[in-house]
C-alpha cells in the first residue's frame, strides 16, 4: 500500500490541490457474474496542476472523450493512490521527490496500469542540462566521433562546449542532446531528407563577470539565447554583446542563435502520431547591426503561443514543413531513447537553406490544447493503450474534478 501524504512539497507543478473523488458503490459480485459484461469506460485518473488541468482538459476533449467512453478522474493527493481508482491509465506531470516516489511505487503494485510517463524519464527531459543523459549510456561511440566530425563539416550541430570549471558528469550530460541527435543521424541515415543538428551550447553556472570570457574560450558566436536551466522556467533572453552576458542570472545554457526567417515548427508528439505547427519566432538578425543591439533583450519563449504562423502569408522557402519521413524517425528514435510517449520539439530551419534543421528545445507534456484537432489525437492515442480486455471495474459517477 502506498502511504498517504501531500505530494509535490513545493517543487515546480508539485503543488496541486487536492481534489476528492467519490466512488459508486461496487455492485454485489455474484450479481456481476450472472449479468452479461457491460462496456467499461476506461478511465483515466490525472494528477496536473489546476492551470494545466484547465488548459488540457478543455470542454471539446472530455465531451469527446465521453462519447468515446473515456472517463477522466482527478487523483486527489492527500490519499494513497492504491486507495484510488482503480484506474486503466495515470496522466501526470507534477515534479518533486514524493511524488515520483509514491507513483513508482504504485506502479510496482499495479503493473496492469498504464502511467505516461515513468517519472524518472521526465525528471531528465526538465533539466535543460541533463536532458537525453541516457544517451551517454549507448555503445555508440564510434558512430558518435563520425556523426559529431559530419554535423562539424557540415556547419549543423558544431558540438557543446563546457566550462572547464564544471564537474565531469555534467560535462557529460551537457553534450547529450547534441550526441542523441547526431547518432541519430548517422545509424538511421536519414540525411537523404535533412541534416538535424544542434546549436553550440554553453553551460554556465559561474560568476556572470566571468561568462564573456567563457564564451570566448568555448568559441560561440554572439546572439546568444540564454535559457535558464529548469526547462519549465519559460523566460528566454536575448544577448546581443560581451557586456549584456554580464548582466545575465546563472544557472543558465547559453545557446547560438541561429537565423530561422522568425518561424518555428512545433513538432508535437503523442505516441506514434506526430503533428507541426508553425509558429513566430524571433527575427533574424543583421551581424552588421548587432553594435546596434546592445543590451538583453527579454521575451516570454521562442514561440508565442497566440502567434500562430499556419495562416499567415510567408515566404514558402521559410514556412515549408520538414520532411514527413525525417520527423517520423526522429520522433521514433526520441520516443524510444527517452522513454517518453508525450513530447514535443522545437525545431527550425537556418535561413537560406532548405534540408538544414536544428532541435533547439524539448519539453515533456507541452500545451496540446494550442495543437489543432488535439482532443481526436489524444482520445484515439488513450484508446490504442487498451491492448486486452480488462477485467470489470466499478464505475465512477460523473465526478470528473
Amino acid at each position: 500500500m502506498v502511504s498517504g501524504g501531500r505530494v509535490g512539497g513545493g517543487e515546480g507543478e508539485g503543488e496541486v490541490a487536492a481534489v476528492e473523488v467519490a466512488a459508486v458503490a461496487v455492485a454485489d459480485e455474484e450479481e456481476v457474474a450472472q449479468a452479461p459484461a457491460a462496456a467499461r469506460e476506461l478511465v483515466v485518473g490525472y494528477a496536473l496542476t489546476s492551470k494545466k488541468a484547465k488548459s488540457f482538459l478543455q470542454p471539446k476533449l472530455r465531451g469527446l472523450a465521453r462519447k468515446k467512453g473515456i472517463l477522466f478522474v482527478a487523483i486527489d493527493q492527500k490519499r494513497p493512490l492504491s486507495d484510488q481508482g482503480p484506474f486503466d491509465i495515470v496522466l501526470h506531470k507534477l515534479t518533486g521527490r514524493e511524488w515520483q516516489q509514491l507513483l513508482e511505487e504504485y506502479r510496482e503494485e499495479h503493473p496492469e496500469v498504464t502511467v505516461l510517463d515513468p517519472p524518472g524519464a521526465i525528471e531528465h527531459l526538465l533539466n535543460r542540462q541533463s536532458m537525453l543523459q541516457e544517451v551517454s549510456e549507448l555503445d555508440l561511440s564510434d558512430c558518435h566521433d563520425a556523426a559529431a566530425a559530419a554535423a562539424r563539416d557540415d556547419g549543423c550541430g558544431g558540438g557543446q562546449q563546457l566550462q572547464d570549471d564544471g564537474p565531469n558528469d555534467d560535462k557529460m550530460q551537457i553534450w547529450a542532446l547534441y550526441m542523441l541527435i547526431s547518432s541519430i543521424v548517422w545509424e538511421t541515415g536519414y540525411g537523404e531528407f535533412g541534416r538535424v543538428g544542434v546549436p553550440k551550447q554553453l553551460f554556465v553556472n559561474t560568476d556572470p563577470s566571468s561568462i564573456p570570457a567563457a564564451v570566448m574560450r568555448a568559441g560561440l558566436s554572439l546572439p546568444l539565447v540564454a535559457k535558464p536551466l529548469v526547462a519549465k522556467s519559460h523566460e528566454l533572453s536575448l544577448a546581443y554583446d560581451p557586456i549584456s552576458l554580464t548582466k545575465l542570472e546563472p544557472p543558465l545554457v547559453l545557446q547560438e542563435f541561429v537565423n530561422h526567417g522568425g518561424v518555428l515548427f512545433k513538432v508535437y508528439i503523442v505516441g506514434d502520431a506526430i503533428r507541426v505547427v508553425r509558429r513566430f519566432s524571433l527575427p533574424n538578425v543583421d551581424v552588421g547591426d548587432l553594435p546596434n543591439n546592445a543590451g538583453v533583450f527579454r521575451f516570454p519563449r521562442v514561440s508565442c503561443a497566440s502567434a500562430n504562423a499556419d495562416d499567415a502569408d510567408l515566404d514558402p522557402h521559410v514556412a515549408e514543413l520538414p520532411p514527413r519521413p525525417l520527423l517520423e524517425i526522429l520522433a521514433r528514435e526520441l520516443r524510444r531513447r527517452l522513454g517518453l510517449r508525450l513530447f514535443n520539439i522545437d525545431m527550425i530551419r537556418e535561413h537560406g537553406t532548405r534540408d538544414r534543421f536544428y532541435v533547439i528545445d524539448m519539453n515533456y507534456f507541452p500545451g496540446y490544447g494550442k495543437m489543432p484537432g488535439y482532443e481526436h489525437v489524444f482520445t484515439d492515442f488513450l484508446l490504442s493503450l487498451v491492448q486486452k480486455e480488462y477485467k470489470r471495474r466499478p464505475s465512477y459517477s460523473s465526478c470528473e474534478g
